[in-house]
């Protein structure tokens, strides 16, 4: 913890000292030398060495002050060419006037990353490192084309007329000579047209320093190596109702060092959003949290994990982690679960009536038919297009025949044999536990309907064996309702009371809590405040497979 401190003063240090030299370096550049130095120098250096320490100490100065923040994020490639910079930032200030102080200062900053070195190990994507370099030639040769070609062409806009070699030379001259070569627009197209070179070419290169800069991008998921090996590692250790997900195809493996626990995640932006806690035996947990920090750290993510449970709360934030309840998840008892009597009397009218109705509850063990699943491929479009939305992912399936294929399916068959309602149920593994995945049904349907497939699966998998039935995540259900809540918890909890009118959190709540089920805390695992906005906007982008706009429609 003691060098972790330090090494973080070191980094906000560094950084705050390399944005103040890139501060420096701007003012410098546009600001008149000392005349005692300036007066020495004349007799040594031609004007346009001395002129270009000018242009040279500007620029060094815009991208110093982009860097600096990117040295907090440790990027290997801001350490590159903030240490480039430095370099040439020392000599700049010497050849415009003789600036030593400003010298010693990059001199200084240079001597203190170059001390760090082994600190900045976080890399970017080689895909956009190659684009941002591309983009930076482009933008040289864009910007020298675009000033030759409007020099040349804009006869009458300045002072003289220029040729080809002249324009060149103009264009060069407007970043390396002090005072543009003596340019003079006559009209204020001119003018706009000789500004607009500088505008055109700081647009560009910062957005080449920007693609420098990009957190790792996975292309693949993981291989059928990488899957296979997650599989046999969940079926042995699984023990949640999110095991079963982990193993879906948008998900990426990481693995401990042992290679006994796995990690399901999916990258997204700067965030990398694991399901649930690491799978793998306890003593194993530890090792893989920490190397997935270490993992993320080097890749420039911020590792986040959804849906814990309680039980390794106390190893999170002993690792530096901050938790936040994000709600509960409703698990009903099937051996006390009966329908008799007073328990069973809120649900026994609905049951009576659509049996007498003739209707029906179907179980379907895998693997599936593709004649069942093509019939109930219309029943899902028609309940995306009800709630007008699209598919979710992540901590849950979708309509994906080779997933449904493998699953438990209970279909609800109306008197003539058409399918009104279906929904997906997986095991957990090591928990004699059943969960319920999708649920769809027809746009239209008797009342009661829900109620009578719900009670057909708690009676059904109470007959096969299982002890308890997961009814799923109830978003925001608990949070922030009591006085020792923390703050956030208090904004959640806040949002779940007036939200409600367009998500129905509190009706799903209400809905789940007639089947009388327990309910357990579930949390999400995030590094820091900071982090907090790039962990939620990754945890969107995969829970609604980068369809943003999908995911803020009321119902969906």
């Amino acid at each position: 913890m003691i060098k972790n401190f330090k090494t973080q003063i070191g980094l906000w240090s560094v950084a705050v000292l390399t944005g103040l030299v890139g501060i420096v370096n701007v003012l410098s550049a546009v600001t008149p030398n000392l005349y005692g130095r300036n007066h020495w120098l004349k007799e040594f250096l031609p004007f346009e060495i001395r002129a270009s320490g000018h242009i040279f100490a500007a620029l060094t100065g815009f991208v110093l002050l982009t860097l600096a923040t990117n040295l907090l994020r440790r990027k290997r490639v801001a350490w590159l060419l903030s240490i480039s910079l430095l370099i040439i930032s020392i000599f700049s200030h010497l050849l415009k006037g003789l600036d030593y102080e400003e010298s010693i200062l990059s001199g200084i900053v240079l001597g203190q990353l170059i001390l760090m070195r082994h600190v900045f190990t976080a890399q970017s994507d080689r895909p956009s490192i190659a684009r941002g370099v591309r983009v930076l030639i482009g933008a040289l040769l864009f910007t020298l084309a675009y000033g030759t070609v409007g020099f040349y062409l804009l006869d009458g806009k300045f002072t003289e007329n220029f040729n080809w070699r002249e324009a060149i030379i103009q264009t060069l001259a407007m970043f390396f000579a002090e005072d543009n070569w003596g340019l003079q627009p006559t009209t204020k197209f001119g003018e706009f047209f000789a500004n607009s070179i500088y505008v055109i070419a700081a647009s560009t290169v910062t957005f080449a320093v920007v693609m420098l800069l990009q957190p790792v991008f996975l292309a693949n998921p993981a291989t059928s190596i990488e899957r296979q090996k997650a599989k046999e590692i969940v079926e042995h250790y699984g023990c949640s109702s999110l095991a079963a997900f982990t193993l879906l195809s948008d998900k990426s493996y990481f693995f401990s060092p042992s290679g006994k626990s796995v990690i399901a995640y999916v990258p997204k932006g700067r965030g990398a959003i694991a399901l649930g806690d690491p799978i793998g035996p306890i003593e194993d947990r530890k090792e893989v949290i920490v190397s997935f920090q270490q993992f993320c750290q080097r890749n420039d993510w911020y590792p986040a994990f959804y849906q814990t449970l309680p039980d390794d709360i106390d190893l999170y934030t002993s690792l530096g982690f901050r938790v936040l309840k994000i709600g509960e998840e409703a698990i009903v008892d099937l051996q006390n679960f009966t329908l008799q009597g007073k328990a069973g009397k809120n649900f026994r009218p609905s049951i009576n009536r659509l049996t007498k109705l003739g209707y029906q509850v179907n179980f379907y063990q895998p693997p599936i038919a593709n004649d069942l699943l093509h019939q109930l491929k219309p029943v899902s479009d028609e309940w995306l297009k009800m709630a007008q939305g699209s598919e979710k992912r992540f901590s849950l399936g979708w309509f994906d025949e080779t997933y449904l294929r493998n699953c438990i399916i209970a279909v609800v068959h109306t008197p003539e044999g058409g399918i009104a309602a279906f929904t997906n149920v997986l095991p957990e593994y090591q928990l004699n536990e059943i969960t319920i995945d999708m649920m769809r049904h027809r746009s239209t349907m008797e009342n009661g309907m829900m109620d009578f497939l719900f009670t057909s699966l708690l009676q059904h998998f109470k007959e096969e064996g299982y002890d308890s039935f997961n009814f799923g995540l109830s978003a925001l259900a608990g949070v922030g309702d009591n006085p020792e809540s923390r703050r956030l918890e208090k904004v959640l909890h806040y949002l779940y009371e007036h939200l409600n009118h367009f998500y129905n959190f509190q009706g799903l709540h209400a809905y789940k809590d007639k089947f009388r089920p327990s309910w357990e805390p579930r949390y999400l695992v995030y590094p820091s405040l900071t982090a907090l906005p790039n962990v939620v906007v990754g945890l969107i982008r995969a829970d609604s497979g980068d369809r943003l706009l999908d995911y803020f429609k009321p119902g969906a």
